[in-house]
């Protein structure tokens, strides 16, 4: 209901009327369709017949206040307490965005505060720049990650990478960000060891900064827009860059049509991740672990993440990343009987392939290999790992460049030595 009222106001129907239903979402059991629809269908009728409301015929919008530039004045926990209480953060402590830490912010771009970078859905918030330095003071950035930040807003709001499916589906999915290029050690961005765990303000607080800016501009808010079942504790942070020194191949963005000097961020959503122990540590174990592993359930957009030494092994044999991609396509497979689309699952997202007369008969799990993508990337082990998502159709992985201030080298240098330095044993 509220997930309606939602969708319904944001499309300037503020007053559609709205018929509860019983039916299990996404229900495949015909009794349980066929009661609910009778359940339902008289209250529907009556709302597609009933004279519509003096109201209903002119429905009066309310009002909005201009809201004021200072919105609190406090101490910080109270701060945090005003800022929960409203939705605006993500359930963790943020700092406060005050005038002096915004203009800092903005110090990491030359464009005006003013200029929308872009739109973002469900609810067609304009993401202006001092938005997006709003949000990513509170998530805890540096000036120095402005840059990537205005270019993850562009990825995301281009229309390949379907926010308004992946932001407010039932299916918990989470952004999924690849750095490449200078800008990875112009902001310390993490591409080894514990690259996707906490510790690194750069991997940490970008992917923090954009679930703000994705929630409090767009408007995805949870179990109101956004109608994860479960959650996704992605969402919280999923960045990770591309050990682009270490690994034999080009790097993703190189692939994806930049050069290798240029800095750019890669989105795809995903709604799963695992890590798999290899099966061996030659060519053969390290690619049998991917095909073995891969989740019938899932098969859309995935990228493999295998560490350097891996890396290093697959291309010693003559592999290449096209090459993996393909194997893990024709490979990757099932008997029938164990495929989402035996099962119809697809059916409603018009992704329905063709279907073996024989349940024992196999079927790829992913696609086709451009629904793939390997990124060289993690510290050392015997582990691989697996970011996956459904296969829906029309989605794509898309990157976009990264554009620098012209006073970069300045400014990294300012924020360069801001690192953690662990004692020593």
């Amino acid at each position: 209901m509220t997930d309606g009222r939602s969708a319904a106001s944001n499309k300037g129907m503020p007053t559609v009327r709205i018929v509860p239903e019983t039916i299990p979402c996404e229900s495949s059991v015909k009794e349980d369709v066929d009661a609910g629809i009778h359940l339902a269908m008289d209250q529907i009728i009556e709302a597609l017949t009933k004279p519509l409301s003096a109201e209903e015929q002119a429905p009066k919008r309310k009002g909005k206040e201009k809201p004021s530039r200072i919105v609190f004045k406090g101490q910080l926990g109270e701060l945090n307490r005003f800022i929960y209480k409203r939705g605006w953060g993500d359930g963790l402590p943020v700092l406060p965005p005050t005038e002096s830490a915004v203009r800092e912010m903005l110090a990491g771009t030359d464009l005006p505060p003013q200029h929308v970078v872009g739109e973002i859905v469900p609810r067609h918030g304009k993401a202006t720049v001092e938005k997006i330095a709003i949000n990513a003071v509170m998530a805890g950035t540096l000036p120095t990650h402005m840059p990537i930040l205005i270019a993850c807003v562009e990825a995301v709001t281009d229309p390949l990478v379907d926010l308004g499916t992946f932001g407010t589906s039932t299916g918990s999915w989470a952004p999924f960000w690849i750095i490449n290029g200078p800008v990875r050690n112009d902001v310390h961005v993490n591409c080894g060891s514990g690259a996707l765990s906490p510790g690194d303000i750069a991997n940490a607080a970008i992917g923090r900064a954009m679930c703000l800016i994705i929630k409090n501009i767009g408007g995805g808010r949870k179990a109101v827009e956004d109608m994860g079942v479960f959650g996704n504790p992605g969402k919280y942070s999923s960045v990770i860059g591309e050990n682009e020194e270490s690994s034999p191949w080009d790097p993703l963005h190189v692939e994806q049509g930049f050069a290798r000097d240029e800095s750019a961020v890669t989105l795809f959503f995903p709604n799963s991740y695992s890590q798999l122990w290899q099966y061996g540590s030659d060519d053969v174990g390290i690619l049998s672990t991917l095909i073995y592993n891969l989740l019938p359930g899932r098969g859309g957009l995935s990228c493999l993440l295998i560490t350097p030494p891996q890396a290093k092994t697959l291309a010693k044999k003559g592999w290449t990343k096209q090459m993996i991609s393909k194997y893990v396509f024709e490979y990757g497979r099932v008997p029938a009987y164990r495929h989402r689309f035996f099962h119809g699952v697809a059916q409603a997202h018009g992704s329905l392939g063709v279907v073996p007369p024989n349940a024992m008969d196999s079927m790829p799990i992913i696609p086709s290999p451009d629904h793939i993508r390997i990124l060289v990337t993690g510290g050392p082990g015997a582990f691989v790992g697996l970011a996956c998502g459904a296969g829906l159709p029309g989605r794509e992985f898309v990157t976009k460049k990264i554009g620098f201030p012209a006073d970069w080298i300045k400014l990294v240098a300012k924020y360069k030595s801001f690192v953690p330095a662990y004692e020593k044993y």
